[in-house]
């Protein structure tokens, strides 16, 4: 039986993706390997979102390369973000590579894996990639905690963004298909479900000509008994009172949003594409707030945007001193090409873009190791997902955590855990990011 390893970059949304054409891949009697040394063929998942990303994901491909080299690999298949945008560039650059896939090709992952075992050349890029299947079967790789893909692409046009340019508009799955992927993740022992898109909040308006996540989260509570139902990438313009009410008064609904602002400054914010200003933004915000008390609210900001003035930075970082996120990430602005802003004057100094990302994370730092200390004592609900070895705990999060960008709950226990389990913990330390604890049940 032939061998295939899998390599994911890039966001939750790309990993949804690898999890399908995995499944394909069973169903077709191929065996699934953790190691990409043991594998016959490799397949690597590409992001193509900023220049980091495409970095890695060329990286990636040159270093999986070696293996065919120097090991007993067969073949490489790139898919993904870099593969719909960069095929060609992938085809003549890179010779370690056998088989591209594009985005609208995912249906023949099997067919080009075949091709690459054999050594053979094969591209599939010609489909159009709004042709993209919007679910399928899936093998989960997330434990017990798994991502619920509702939207495909994107209608915003902020000026920065490719993503509507690799994965084209915006287009909703129906309904009834999401709950009944709610219902086979919960038979797989999912706890916690991660409902992402590239905009979240905008779940309906192409298929039902109305915002309808609200009537989503109802639909998917009612079928389901899945403990936790996390909110992803709410944009500040379509968080609706119907929504917010959702939020607050289903307690299946963890009590958490991340809203990615970019930024306050409304010079920053037109430039951006972005819809609506700072008045938006704060709006959001506090509607949040005054309806959920003790709502957690992570956000995304920004650095380095083309004009951004010393006043623009210093107004973004006294809306974060003020507005006290309890989780931020940050990145620094890279030109993509064929977007808007691509094309503007005025860019940033490197250094720059580097200075004014430390010094917002350093800010955002000092705000969350504050928080975390007034945690401690405190008895939180903790998700747990692993035992760590070398820590001699386990390792869990709580509802204020989401999955992979947000930090961990240590904790030591005298009784036996399984993943999936939630335990009751009380925290005794506190790290900037993460909690540390003992378990109480």
């Amino acid at each position: 039986m032939s061998k295939v390893g899998f390599v994911s970059l890039g966001c939750a949304k790309n990993l949804v993706d690898t999890e399908v054409m995995l499944a394909k891949l069973a169903e077709a009697g191929y065996e699934i390997t953790p190691e990409a040394e043991d594998a016959d063929v490799v397949v690597i998942n590409t992001c193509a979102f900023i220049e980091s990303a495409k970095s890695e994901s060329i990286e990636t491909i040159i270093d999986i390369g070696w293996l065919k080299e120097h090991h007993k690999l067969k073949g490489i298949v790139v898919c993904g973000c870099m593969a719909e945008r960069y095929g060609e560039q992938i085809k003549n650059e890179l010779p370690e590579v056998d088989a591209i896939v594009s985005l609208g090709s995912i249906d023949s992952i099997v067919e080009a894996v075949k091709k690459a075992e054999k050594g053979e050349k094969a591209y599939y890029m010609d489909i159009d990639k709004e042709k993209m299947p919007l679910g399928g079967d899936r093998v989960l790789t997330t434990g017990t905690m798994a991502y619920l893909k509702i939207a495909e692409g994107c209608d915003n046009r902020c000026t920065y963004c490719a993503i509507p340019l690799i994965r084209g508009n915006m287009r909703s799955r129906p309904m009834e298909d999401i709950v009944k992927e709610a219902e086979d993740l919960e038979k797989l022992g999912v706890k916690e479900l991660c409902i992402i898109a590239q905009d979240t909040s905008r779940y309906g308006l192409d298929l039902y000509g109305d915002y309808k996540l609200a009537e989503l989260i109802r639909k998917i509570s009612a079928a389901t008994q899945i403990p936790w139902i996390r909110l992803l990438y709410l944009y500040p313009d379509k968080i609706t009172d119907e929504l917010i009410e959702e939020m607050k008064n289903n307690p299946r609904v963890v009590k958490y949003a991340d809203i990615p602002i970019q930024h306050i400054s409304d010079n920053m914010l037109k430039a951006m594409g972005r819809h609506g200003g700072k008045d938006v933004v704060c709006d959001a915000i506090k509607r949040l707030r005054d309806a959920i008390p003790g709502i957690t609210l992570r956000t995304t900001v920004m650095v380095g945007f083309p004009g951004e003035t010393e006043e623009d930075f210093a107004e973004l970082c006294d809306f974060v001193k003020k507005t006290k996120f309890d989780r931020l990430g940050a990145f620094t602005y890279s030109p993509e090409e064929d977007t808007a802003a691509a094309e503007l004057p005025d860019r940033i100094d490197e250094q720059v873009k580097q200075d004014r990302y430390d010094a917002i994370m350093q800010i955002q730092l000092e705000i969350s190791a504050a928080r975390n200390r007034k945690l401690i004592g405190r008895k939180m609900r903790v998700l747990c997902e692993n035992f760590d070895i070398p820590a001699e705990c386990y390792v869990g999060r709580s509802e204020a955590d989401a999955p992979d960008v947000d930090g961990k709950v240590f904790f030591v226990s005298d009784r036996k855990h399984r993943d999936g389990q939630f335990v009751t913990v009380r925290i005794t330390e506190a790290e900037d990011y993460d909690l540390i604890g003992e378990a109480l049940a």
